[in-house]
């Protein structure tokens, strides 16, 4: 079987073929989704505590590696609200130049995962895991537009929760009602705006515009991203190194492995949703190596971090995209909105930016999940609220650490206690007449236990227990293992520990029926041969014939 390449675009499949009504389809694509992803691109930076010119550089630079070298056909990418709160925590903590080294750091890891074939990994952290990030991220994203919104006078927003809810309250008196009113009714025309008109035209963009428009117009009294930021750079940003300091290296481990594994939930997850809408297969390798690429190279351009936006990709499958060129022209979109209408950004009011961003929040919190807790498991409500809780009040590293661990501990625990071990007798089953013991001939001194699941170190203490509290020890002491689909070392550990003690008393151990993976791993480590191959027999009547030879030998 032939070896699928280590590093090949989808773009490279999407030419074969490509025609000229393809790429009219992708035109019309990328120039809707450009549109739409201007306002967006300049919201998340400026609610990161970035400049809006480093969310259009990202938009720019990372969506073109991330169309032109990436996994899937249809995937938009550029700086997206997940990253929002943790880049902005850098800033506030380290400074610009840290998040740029930060970004670097997490492409490298990206690109590894993809060229390690590691991309699978992704998908087993659980989901309670990822809806109670996702949803806490939403809240702080909400809690970091209130300023904007209501046109409060505070110098610097604190990074914290709670000081920053704080912070809002005392400057609460503070309330620009112009902006407050421009703000609303900008969230209005996002939210009546219809669905089938936004295929074409976003409700975002519509807000922009008129909002501009208005205070252009009318000269509302409210900021603008000329006021705050002087506008947005005409052109693309200088090619510049990130000032290092390797004093602060060991601390931006943790949020670049952050934001890696964030970018990578989200590109992985946005390229499963456009594969659903498409009917198609993205790479999940090739999509982490080409966002592993954008990350590394864009901060030396100024830019954020970047991974596939779900909005904006689905927005890209709707307006008609075939191929990532589709995502190709969405880039160049943007560079010439830049090159051409800079000077007309510095217009926009931030209340209309601060609107877009609280839908992005609504949209983005998994409003559900809050409503389903009575009916989950408990195991996945304490998980969900734990992430959520931690998200907002303490750190994203922090949340999906803990949740990691208590996701792991929990699922060990639910494992364990699927695991059995019984004894067997007419009185508790029959599995057919090679397994079962109905009709079955069995000697004194012959007890038989069966072992039920994985058996491993959430489990292997059971066995012990149970023979234990056995009515008397037997004499040879068979173990139905056909149904241990795995063992780990622990429980390996168990049945030598078993078998030693067993044969210290001139007693044996049988085991029936091992399946694969427990049998290679038992002949690998040795125990067979210390058992003795003709003590492991293929099911409960050899092991019953074999109990027998053993009984005869002591007898004779």
């Amino acid at each position: 079987m032939e070896r699928a390449p280590l590093f090949h675009p989808k773009l490279f499949d999407c030419l074969k073929g490509y025609s000229k009504r393809n790429f009219f389809a992708d035109l019309t694509a990328g120039v809707t989704v450009g549109i739409v992803a201007l306002p967006l691109a300049m919201a998340f930076a400026i609610a990161s505590g970035a400049t809006p010119g480093a969310g259009i550089f990202t938009a720019v630079i990372a969506g073109f590696i991330i169309s032109a070298l990436g996994g899937s056909r249809v995937q938009i990418g550029g700086p997206t609200g997940a990253f929002v709160v943790i880049v902005y925590g850098i800033i506030a903590n380290y400074g610009l130049d840290s998040l740029l080294v930060c970004t670097v750091m997490a492409g490298v890891i990206l690109f590894i995962l993809g060229i390690t074939r590691l991309g699978s990994i992704i998908k087993y952290i659980p989901y309670p895991v990822t809806t109670g990030f996702t949803s806490g991220i939403a809240i702080l994203i909400l809690s970091t537009q209130i300023k904007d919104f209501l046109g409060l006078k505070i110098d610097k927003m604190p990074a914290d929760f709670f000081p920053r809810m704080e912070s809002l309250v005392d400057h609460i008196g503070t309330i620009q009602w112009p902006t407050l009113v421009l703000a609303a009714a900008s969230l209005a025309v996002i939210f009546l705006w219809p669905k089938h008109w936004a295929r074409r035209v976003s409700g975002s963009i519509v807000a922009v515009v008129l909002a501009t428009i208005a205070v252009t117009l009318f000269k509302f009294p409210v900021e603008t991203i000329g006021s705050k930021f002087g506008g947005i750079p005409q052109g693309l940003a200088h090619f510049q190194v990130p000032d290092l300091h390797w004093y602060k290296l060991k601390h931006l481990i943790a949020p670049a492995t952050t934001i890696a594994i964030l970018a990578a939930i989200e590109s992985l997850l946005s390229a499963v949703v456009a594969d659903g809408m498409i009917d198609d297969k993205h790479d999940s390798n090739q999509e982490l190596m080409a966002q592993g690429i954008a990350n590394i190279v864009t901060p030396f351009f100024g830019g954020l971090p970047a991974t596939g936006a779900i909005a904006r990709t689905a927005t890209n499958i709707k307006s008609g995209a075939v191929s990532p060129i589709s995502g190709i022209v969405h880039s160049l979109v943007l560079l010439v909105i830049i090159l051409i209408a800079a000077p007309l950004a510095k217009y926009i009011p931030l209340a209309a930016l601060s609107a877009v961003l609280i839908m992005v929040a609504i949209n983005m919190a998994e409003w559900h999940e809050f409503r389903r807790l009575a009916k989950l498991p408990g195991s996945d409500a304490a998980v969900f609220l734990t992430a959520f809780i931690l998200t907002v009040v303490v750190d994203l590293t922090i949340a999906v650490e803990v949740g990691m661990v208590m996701a792991a501990l929990l699922f060990i625990k639910l494992i364990s206690e699927t695991t059995q071990v019984t004894e067997v007798d007419e009185t508790t089953e029959s599995e057919g007449p090679h397994h079962s013991i109905i009709g079955k001939d069995i000697p004194p001194g012959v007890m038989i236990y069966r072992i039920f699941g994985a058996f491993f170190f959430g489990a292997a203490e059971k066995l012990e227990t149970v023979l234990i509290r056995a009515r008397q020890e037997p004499d040879i002491l068979i173990l139905r293992v056909r149904k241990v689909i795995a063992m780990d070392a622990t429980g390996l550990n168990a049945l030598e520990s078993l078998h030693e003690k067993l044969r210290a008393r001139g007693k044996y151990l049988i085991l029936s029926g091992p399946h694969m993976q427990p049998y290679f791993m038992m002949e690998k480590a040795g125990f067979l041969e210390q058992l003795g191959r003709q003590n492991v027999c293929a099911d409960l009547d050899a092991s019953l014939i074999r109990a027998k030879e053993i009984l005869a030998q002591r007898s004779a």
